[in-house]
């Protein structure tokens, strides 16, 4: 029995997807849950195989679920069901280690395929997703210089220029408030600057981070 959690801030879709699963023999839904925390919860309390991940939900959204899943269950399949085909989300997601990635649009039969595929071991990539990965192998993207900041230190950086305290950047990627301090120590020396206003400004003026 392939035992699944479907993680999605819209009932309508998380019913439909039941429906759809609840036709096969081999596949129990055992959970629904309406955002990343609840996958998070999911994953502490319950025994499943699969989780079905939206990434775009309220509070924890779905990629940084899958970061704490991947990194505390690595036992646990996690299978995208998005919208969100962006260049950007693609590869951040892709890297973060989840067993597949489909688009929203996707046939019931593609899917119970994917999870009998993601439950064996064989990863899944929809067509579209693909088609990006082989585009960015024969047009990568030129590599920007980024002062030697770390992908992590760059996450804390964007929290800093929303204006997040410590306290929240380290909720928000599940760190300690003194390990936020090192790496703003780091981002700091990197960059120059004495503190995380200038740090702040400065990313955005050597366009680091791109505001809203």
């Amino acid at each position: 029995m392939i035992r699944i959690v479907i993680a999605d801030d819209h009932p309508l879709l998380r019913e439909g997807l039941r429906r759809i699963l609840e036709f096969e023999d081999e596949i129990e839904v055992i959970a629904e849950v309406g955002d990343g925390q609840g996958a998070i919860n999911a994953a502490r309390n319950m025994v499943f195989d699969i989780i079905l991940m939206d990434l775009n939900m309220p509070g924890v959204n779905g990629l940084e679920a899958t970061r704490v899943i991947r990194r505390e269950w690595p036992g646990i399949g996690i299978l995208v069901l998005t919208v969100d085909d962006s260049d950007e989300k693609v590869f951040q997601v892709l890297q973060s280690g989840v067993a597949g990635y489909l688009l929203k649009d996707v046939d019931s039969k593609t899917l119970i395929q994917s999870i009998r595929k993601v439950y064996a071991g064989e990863p899944i990539l929809s067509p579209a997703v693909t088609g990006k990965l082989l585009h960015q192998l024969t047009h990568p993207t030129p590599v920007k210089d980024t002062c030697g900041l770390s992908d992590r230190e760059m996450e804390i950086l964007r929290y800093v220029v929303r204006g997040a305290s410590n306290r929240e950047i380290g909720i928000a990627l599940f760190i300690s408030e003194k390990t936020v301090k090192n790496h703003l120590s780091s981002i700091f020396r990197k960059l120059a600057v004495e503190d995380r206003t200038q740090a702040a400004l400065k990313a955005v003026k050597l366009k680091f981070i791109q505001l809203d």
